[in-house]
């Protein structure tokens, strides 16, 4: 009778549900908000780890008055990747964490490629190019704008790392997370001295040294474990990025299994039992959480791109969906390139949002909405081809996040990707990743260990009734508009550098 807390510390809120593994059913879940910091120069997005903390807290205590507390042997966190949480040598937040989506470190990108060699030289020697979003140049950052900051600097964590650092009072770091850092050789699992040099020579005393994602963190602290009612016992296993443990979350620890993220950002993913290194740099190298490898792509612009469009006109969910059902697919001809926020893949830090196909026809609210829609999965179709270039070539896609929920926008991505793609039945996959990775570590100390994908069989579960097929004449029309998407994305690259 064995319960698992799953935590997932996301760009605004926190995500706390409980995992009854002798069911494998979620019988408990809360969320809890925090906030980014406002008024901020543009490119610059950060928030203060003191509040994901609260949140975190809060989501746990909710979960754990509706459950029976001593059941609970273990909890797993899953963070949002890359932000640079700067620690001082007692452990206090030195300042406020600067996240994956803040893209102000472009220069100290240009500082460090050039540092190692060029492009090619980093591919060889880390596995990954360095992109704004990742935290070796936030560090630089750090030291080239904040030099007093930079002084104080002892510890440097990742958010989850962080919030395991609460629960635990351990500087502790897995390979999966470690290996957005931009610091990891993601092909050895170690630290790469050249990476590490290139922003400065303490980087190396800040690090926690690796650790393999089967390994607890360790276990609660007595006074958190008295906060929140659990054994003193329970143990915290290594947890990691959100899309490692979304990988979890949605079956997707063997070949073969591949998951598309539509939530504020994108992901496309799939397990590998060994590196997939982009020579273009475009797919993330990563570590998973398991053990393996999770080549990735990333786009920043999806939800959060509907979103806007949504606060625009004052609509509901159900107002957007009804609004973009009913233009045509392919928008008559409109086109977005989604970039509010700039992007990851393609790499474009300065890039802006571009409508391009407007006349009195698609000046409509309907076609401003459904070409929101296509826009940011022809963004994350770029990338998913460049994923099948490198052999990942999917069958079916599982979809999670806030989008997958959408029946318009699931038709449309299997009308762009070219495959099925069928939703979850548990949405909230990186929380239910950290249970079952916080049951996996378990597993490991109680006798011979269940493996990880059977523990998965227990717990993960397709939708069916969300399950959509691609259209032949569909998918012709979006290879067409896919081809415009690139070529005015290429054409439009020396302007966004422009401004």
């Amino acid at each position: 009778m064995s319960l698992y807390i799953g935590v997932d510390s996301g760009t605004q809120s926190v995500k706390a549900i409980a995992l009854d593994m002798d069911t494998g059913r979620v019988v408990a879940e809360a969320r809890a908000p925090h906030h980014l910091i406002e008024g901020l120069p543009p490119g610059h997005m950060e928030a203060h780890p003191e509040e994901w903390v609260a949140a975190m807290d809060a989501a746990v205590g909710e979960v754990a008055s509706r459950i029976d507390r001593s059941r609970v042997r273990g909890i797993g966190v899953s963070g949002q990747q890359h932000g640079f949480v700067a620690l001082d040598k007692a452990g206090a937040v030195i300042r406020p964490a600067k996240l994956w989506c803040d893209t102000s470190t472009a220069a100290e990108c240009a500082i460090l490629t050039r540092k190692l060699g060029g492009s090619a030289s980093v591919i060889r020697k880390t596995g990954l190019p360095f992109l704004p979003g990742y935290t070796a140049p936030k560090v630089l950052w750090l030291r080239r704008h904040e030099p007093a900051n930079f002084k104080r600097l002892r510890h440097i964590l990742l958010p989850h790392d962080y919030l395991n650092f609460h629960l635990t009072g351990r500087y502790f770091m897995e390979f999966g997370d470690a290996s957005g850092t931009g610091f990891l050789d993601v092909r050895r699992r170690a630290w790469s001295g050249a990476a590490m040099d290139a922003v400065d020579g303490r980087v190396a005393e800040c690090l926690p040294p690796p650790s393999a994602s089967h390994e607890a963190c360790g276990t609660l602290l007595p006074e958190i474990a008295a906060r929140y009612g659990f054994p003193s016992a329970t143990i915290v296993s290594a947890g990691g990025g959100d899309n490692m443990m979304g990988a979890i979350g949605t079956g997707n620890v063997v070949p073969g299994a591949v998951t598309a993220s539509f939530g504020t950002s994108g992901t496309i993913y799939a397990f590998s039992r060994k590196p997939v290194v982009d020579p273009s740099g475009e797919i993330a190298a990563f570590c998973s959480s398991t053990g393996g490898w999770l080549p990735l792509l990333c786009t920043m612009n999806v939800t959060g791109v509907t979103e806007q469009v949504r606060a625009l006109f004052g609509w509901s969910l159900a107002d957007l969906e009804r609004a973009a059902d009913s233009a045509p697919a392919g928008s008559d001809g409109l086109t977005l390139l989604p970039y509010l926020d700039g992007e990851r893949t393609p790499n474009l830090p300065r890039g802006t949002g571009v409508y391009f196909g407007l006349d009195r026809r698609t000046l409509a609210q309907g076609h401003l909405a459904r070409a929101a829609i296509e826009g940011t999965t022809l963004g994350m179709n770029y990338g998913l081809r460049r994923l099948s270039a490198l052999g990942v070539r999917p069958k079916e896609i599982r979809l999670t996040g806030g989008g997958a929920r959408s029946a318009v926008w699931r038709q449309v991505a299997a009308d762009v990707f070219g495959v099925p793609v069928v939703a979850m039945a548990q949405d909230e996959s990186a929380a239910l990743g950290g249970a079952l990775q916080a049951a996996w570590c378990d597993s490991k100390g109680r006798g011979p260990a269940a493996a990880l994908s059977e523990l998965c069989s227990r717990s993960v579960s397709l939708d069916e009734s969300t399950r959509c097929a691609p259209d032949k004449a569909r998918m012709a029309l979006y290879r067409k508009r896919q081809e415009l998407h690139d070529r005015l994305c290429a054409d439009l690259r020396g302007a966004f550098d422009a401004r």
